[in-house]
């Protein structure tokens, strides 16, 4: 299914690389239909490799599976962009995990160092490689997911809020560190979003979704194509001055 969005034309974007990491659903895949709408050349990474290869072979772009707490396996992905397509302009690194709700002192270590290491160590890696190839080109933009809760408390995901928090510190010292470069780097904090990873979560309880519509003012979870338009626009030449910040998209839900 296409996506609904190129209702927005980036001009600047079309033959850009970009690269989309958990690409094979949710929010990274919007983005990878996105981009695709916009004439990029993608390569798209996931660790569900059947999910990522038909992705591929629908958007015509090259599919890598693998996870990203491996850095040989992120360091491949953006080796193949350089490869395949001969850089890297754009990066989203979206592959994340909610985790298994559980107070905290009931949290096992084993549990803490999954979700933290597919959302903040995986993002880490992903920043430290595309980095290095879009400071050697002068140029590039990246945004990597974050969420509503790395900007406030959210009891029984110790793992997932605390992850989600540390993304916004490199999110800024990352921009810091490259804007001399050309290069931007931002974080894009989805608020409830209907997605295969929400989904999931809600069918732990059926009164989970009622408690979740009831906290969104708007009345309605988001899209994972609201929260891609908002990716792209990042990466576009229209946010040419915007660097090194979260950008909360949540129909207002962390307003009250």
């Amino acid at each position: 299914m296409n996506s609904p969005f190129p209702a927005v034309s980036y001009a600047d974007m079309q033959g850009k690389v970009a690269l989309v990491t958990g690409a094979a659903s949710g929010i990274g895949e919007a983005c990878a239909r996105q981009f695709a709408a916009q004439g990029c050349r993608l390569v798209l990474f996931d660790r569900n490799s059947d999910s990522v290869e038909a992705l591929a072979v629908e958007l015509g772009a090259h599919a890598i599976a693998g996870d990203v707490t491996e850095e040989r396996a992120v360091a491949d992905a953006v080796a193949a962009c350089q490869t395949h397509f001969g850089g890297l302009d754009y990066a989203v690194n979206s592959a994340g995990v909610a985790g298994k709700p559980a107070a905290l002192e009931d949290t096992t270590m084993e549990e803490w160092l999954r979700v933290t290491g597919i959302n903040l160590t995986g993002i880490f890696l992903c920043l430290k490689h595309q980095l290095k190839v879009m400071k050697a080109a002068g140029s590039g933009a990246i945004v990597s997911i974050s969420s509503g809760a790395g900007l406030i408390g959210t009891p029984y995901l110790a793992p997932y809020c605390a992850s989600k928090h540390a993304v916004l510190g490199l999110t800024k010292t990352a921009a810091m560190e490259v804007a001399p470069s050309g290069v931007r780097v931002n974080a894009v904090l989805p608020g409830s979003t209907r997605t295969p990873m929400l989904e999931d979560s809600m069918r732990q309880g059926p009164e989970l979704e009622t408690m979740i519509l009831n906290s969104i003012p708007c009345g309605r979870l988001g899209t994972a194509d609201e929260i891609a338009a908002a990716v792209l626009w990042l990466c576009s030449a229209q946010a040419s001055y915007v660097n090194g910040h979260s950008l909360v998209v949540d129909g207002a839900t962390i307003s009250r």
